[in-house]
């Protein structure tokens, strides 16, 4: 009785059908310009000819001995906790992509099931699960780099035309992918991007067309600020610590001189 007379309460206090409609009518506005990717891209996984499981996949020499360093962090018990590092060493080597044979054979490296390991693949945003360029440039564009130095949306109208692809796609010679992406934690150095494992900041349009040209000629573009200021200090005259600091006791009262 008492749940049939809820339902009616409900019922009543419904929104009408017209100005039910016109809220669905009402545009969306979203507040990044590339294009959003569907959850059945980032979850669902299917074969394709460069992505399936009969492509063999394991760690080379070199990385190797790194995954083996990461694993000994770990009692043996629970060496799976190395799975995230492992996939991040996996998706290096294998171009700045993360494929399924990589996901499989990491698997059985951890003695941990398969899925487990596309569970933790499918869930961070760092994992590339298609191909990318041989250079992946992640362009921030959340609010400190929006208002920093030239604006970040100037950096990637710069990128973008320099390059001849939007945000969200390769360049035909497949060396570039360009995407949009939330704070990479360098506020104090905005705009920046990151290509690849590195850093690059205080950019303007003119500083990142450079790192793109210094990097398509097979350069090695020193990261960090591209201004000429030495990490985050600033980048123009001292704005603290000006004066000589005083040494204790200086100034305190009698009893703590």
């Amino acid at each position: 009785m008492a749940l049939r007379q809820t339902a009616r309460t409900l019922l009543s206090r419904r929104v009408p059908a017209m100005s039910l409609a016109r809220t669905q009518a009402m545009p969306v506005r979203t507040l990044m310009s590339t294009a959003q990717t569907r959850s059945d891209a980032l979850f669902v996984h299917r074969d394709t000819p460069d992505n399936n499981a009969s492509i063999p996949f394991s760690f080379n020499e070199e990385f190797m001995t790194m995954a083996k360093e990461i694993i000994a962090r770990y009692p043996p018990q629970y060496k799976k906790a190395a799975v995230i590092p492992l996939l991040h060493l996996a998706q290096k080597q294998n171009d700045n992509w993360l494929p399924l044979n990589a996901m499989n054979y990491i698997a059985d490296l951890l003695e941990m099931p398969a899925m487990r390991v596309y569970e933790v693949a499918t869930f961070y945003t760092m994992y590339n699960r298609d191909p990318v360029g041989k250079f992946f440039v992640q362009v921030c564009t959340t609010t400190p780099c929006m208002l920093g130095g030239c604006g970040s949306q100037a950096v990637l109208e710069a990128v973008e035309k320099h390059l001849g692809v939007k945000a969200g796609h390769t360049t035909k010679d497949k060396k570039f992918t360009v995407i949009e992406v939330e704070c990479l934690g360098a506020c104090a150095n905005a705009p920046m991007v990151q290509i690849n494992d590195d850093y690059y900041e205080d950019l303007t349009p003119e500083s990142i067309v450079k790192v793109l040209e210094g990097l398509a000629r097979g350069e090695k573009v020193k990261p960090g600020p591209q201004n000429g200021r030495l990490t985050s200090a600033p980048d123009k005259e001292k704005r603290t610590l000006t004066e000589e600091p005083y040494g204790p006791g200086k100034f305190c009262v009698p009893d703590f001189a």
